[in-house]
């Protein structure tokens, strides 16, 4: 009888927030199904979550790892709700909608009207102190340039200095658009990094253009958003992004989890695949979600299918950030926005500052103040050199001459972040393409997913769990839909 199988084993191995979500859209996908399902989650770690950590210290609410994602990306936004936590979600401080921009040594307010680096009030980006007027006039040939024709894919740096010109890449764009990914836009892929703007060219011929029908557009869509998505681009949670974390594994209550636990390889059986730990003891299993960085998945299935190898073509940059608690009064300036970025051609050693307390109410108690410094780039690995007390020095340093800030800091928190930040390389989504299909071939039960693939924020990263999640329920047959 149906009731009578034995029940299929899925080994996900990683335990970050993909691992978790491809866990909880695994279990859900059976819920209304007869199908036994047993769920193991590997983590090489001493805990879940990846690179999410929020530190609780004297009152304050601090991020380690990302700090807040995208409110208009779904995913993230229902899981919250599936789970229960929509009224923990907060939205960003009303009163820190202003960004700078460092340029030539001074704080520039980022024209009102941008969108990913992309001016859609042509008032406020001609009068802005960040370019000259040849950058501008150069960026307002966007609105008579031809679209290009060839359907090969480029970098994003060769895009909008194609579109925008050199001057609005290097002092606004660079900075905004290569800070989610510490990289070079120069070899980052177009299509798989943001892949809209492609389709906006395509669509509108104009970038300038397309981008202002998709604000007036997206004003409309926010309207399906919860309400306290609706006006702020990004959203946290009152407890910090840990909430999410704890929110899955409530919900995963009969899901095995196994920690300290490294994987050495994975091997394809008669009936499914052996799991081997780095311990050699085994696991067996029906089907296998690997939820690691491009380097990890080489490492462990590139033995058995050698194209895989090819995930080694995508780099990784190690950044780092640094916080710093300050009395209020102390501080000797007021903060009237969110922080500021830094252009690689300022020679900064922080690439940008958040001014956490402020775009974050409940990260601070009343008085105090908490900045978060960022580090590291790609072809910028200096702080690696040097010792922790260096590397806050350096940062102080940068806060003074920016900032004016000499004051002592109440503490510090340093968090290394190593090999953290994937760099798609120009043709990375055909790359993918073609390593999933060889595993496919060669070990159809195995699927791999994650921020190597295709996006590294927090709701690109749930969204791959759930694809993978669905994927394993239709091959082992485990959804009654």
């Amino acid at each position: 009888m149906e009731e009578n199988r034995s029940p299929k084993h899925v080994v996900i191995i990683g335990g970050g927030i993909t691992g978790l979500s491809a866990a909880y859209y695994l279990k859900q996908s059976i819920e209304t199904s007869a199908a036994p399902l047993k769920i193991t989650i590997m983590e090489k770690g001493d805990s879940f979550g990846g690179k999410i950590q929020t530190l609780k210290r004297d009152g304050f609410v601090i991020e380690k790892g990302p700090d807040s994602f995208l409110a208009r990306k779904l995913p993230m936004v229902e899981l919250t709700r599936e789970l229960g936590l929509e009224d923990q979600l907060t939205g960003m401080n009303p009163d820190s909608r202003k960004t700078y921009i460092l340029s030539g040594g001074k704080l520039h307010r980022m024209p009102p009207g941008l969108m990913l680096g992309i001016p859609t009030q042509m008032g406020p980006f001609m009068r802005t102190g960040l370019l000259s007027l040849r950058g501008k006039l150069r960026a307002a040939m966007d609105l008579v340039l031809p679209k290009r024709t060839s359907p090969e894919d480029e970098s994003l740096g060769h895009f909008l200095e194609r579109r925008l010109g050199v001057e609005v890449l290097g002092q606004i764009a660079e900075p905004l658009l290569a800070g989610i990914y510490a990289g070079n836009t120069y070899n980052l892929s177009l299509r798989a990094t943001f892949p809209q703007f492609h389709a906006i060219e395509q669509k509108h011929r104009s970038l300038i253009l397309g981008m202002m029908k998709n604000r007036k557009t997206g004003g409309e869509e926010s309207r399906t958003l919860p309400e306290v998505a609706r006006n702020t681009m990004f959203l946290s949670y009152k407890e910090g992004l840990e909430t999410i974390v704890h929110g899955l594994i409530d919900a995963l209550d009969n899901v095995r989890f196994v920690k300290q636990c490294g994987v050495a390889r994975i091997e394809r059986t008669d009936d499914g695949y052996r799991v081997i730990r780095e311990d050699d003891s085994v696991e067996e299993a029906d089907g296998v979600i690997v939820a690691l960085p491009a380097h990890g998945i080489s490492k462990l299935l590139g033995s058995s299918v050698p194209e895989v190898k090819e995930l080694d073509r995508i780099e990784y940059v190690s950044v780092a950030n640094v916080i710093l608690a300050f009395d209020e009064k102390e501080l000797g300036r007021e903060l009237d926005g969110s922080g500021f970025l830094v252009p690689r051609r300022e020679g900064r050693f922080i690439t940008a500052c958040t001014w956490t307390s402020k775009k974050w109410l409940h990260t601070a108690p009343s008085g105090k103040v908490l900045l978060r410094c960022y580090i590291g780039r790609s072809g910028d690995e200096r702080w690696q050199h040097m010792s922790e007390d260096e590397i806050i020095r350096a940062v102080r340093h940068d806060l003074k001459e920016v900032m004016g800030i000499s004051a002592e800091p109440l503490f510090t928190e340093m968090t290394k972040l190593m090999h953290s930040m994937p760099q798609y390389p120009v043709g990375h989504l055909d790359l993918v393409r073609g390593v999933r299909q060889r595993l496919a071939d060669k070990m159809p039960g195995v699927l791999i997913t994650g921020g190597a693939f295709h996006g590294v924020g927090l709701p690109d990263c749930i969204r791959q769990g759930k694809e993978a999640a669905k994927e394993m329920a239709e091959r082992l047959q485990l959804s009654s839909k």
